[in-house]
């Protein structure tokens, strides 16, 4: 299976990033996107004014855009922070008012994956108490997520460059997925198969496609070394990905690299080839 087979859609929050974020959209569609993905925003408010979330619809509206992924607030990201729902005080209490914020505007643009990001482990404080605060705001996430129909989305991120965030593996955030969905009884919690993080993990990729393609609910790819564009490392992204389609993934395959030094509009080369 080729690449031209995938269904692909732009991270606006790694690729375009030389734009205001309001002329992402139309950049992505004129590179030939017609679908879209997000890291929330508003880094600095998990409650932006709404005529800052009207502009944002309105720029994917206006570039016939589709959102098929955003981020639940998950604090200085790119950055330090790697998720708020863990971490006790303030930055839980912020994921918790974005609940709404973000699966209200997921709704009103057609986006149905939702992705919350579990957070760091704090110095100090109990793991087993940041995974109990965790469990409860990811139920309320769950909630908020069916309530519009969407999925929600749990990823693990990959320990050389995440080292105090405690999901470094396929089987630790399988462990949560099921963690959630037995305690909301709603079964929309799913995998954030991203073969980057993964691959960084030292993980067999092939093993985690067939072991978890039926929970996954959304896929991210970059190439390693590097975090670049497919074909800039060794990873094989095409056959995994046809394998993924054969184990019967047939969602959206989000482009999460960096462009490198070129723009982002000369970044997709690789898809021609």
């Amino acid at each position: 299976m080729s690449f031209s087979e995938q269904r692909f859609d732009v991270n606006l929050s790694i690729l375009f990033t030389e734009l205001p974020l309001l002329e992402r959209p139309a950049a992505a569609a004129a590179a030939g996107f017609g679908a879209v993905e997000l890291w929330w925003p508003w880094i600095d408010t998990p409650t932006p004014p709404q005529a800052e979330l009207d502009a944002l619809r309105k720029a994917l509206d206006d570039a016939g855009t589709r959102l098929v992924g955003l981020n639940f607030y998950a604090g200085r990201l790119p950055g330090p922070d790697r998720g708020a729902l863990s971490v006790p005080g303030v930055e839980a209490e912020r994921f918790r008012a974005n609940i709404d914020v973000a699966a209200g505007f997921a709704a009103s643009v057609g986006c149905t994956a939702l992705n919350a990001l579990y957070g760091n482990r704090v110095e100090g404080v109990d793991p087993h108490l940041q995974d109990t605060l965790a469990l409860d705001n990811l139920v309320l996430a769950a909630r908020a997520a069916d309530a519009i129909g969407a999925t929600l989305l749990i990823e693990a991120l990959n320990k050389p460059e995440s080292p105090l965030y405690p999901l470094v593996s396929a089987p630790a955030a399988i462990e949560v997925v099921d963690r959630v969905n037995a305690a909301s009884g709603l079964g929309n919690a799913a995998f954030l198969l991203d073969l980057y993080h993964l691959s960084m993990n030292g993980e067999d990729l092939a093993a985690v496609v067939d072991a978890y393609a039926g929970q996954t609910g959304h896929v991210q790819i970059a190439d390693n070394p590097g975090r670049g564009a497919p074909g800039t490392g060794s990873l094989p992204l095409e056959d995994l990905l046809g394998r993924l389609r054969k184990a019967g993934y047939d969602g959206w395959v989000g482009l999460e690299y960096k462009p490198g030094d070129r723009p982002s509009a000369e970044a997709f080369g690789w898809l021609a080839t």
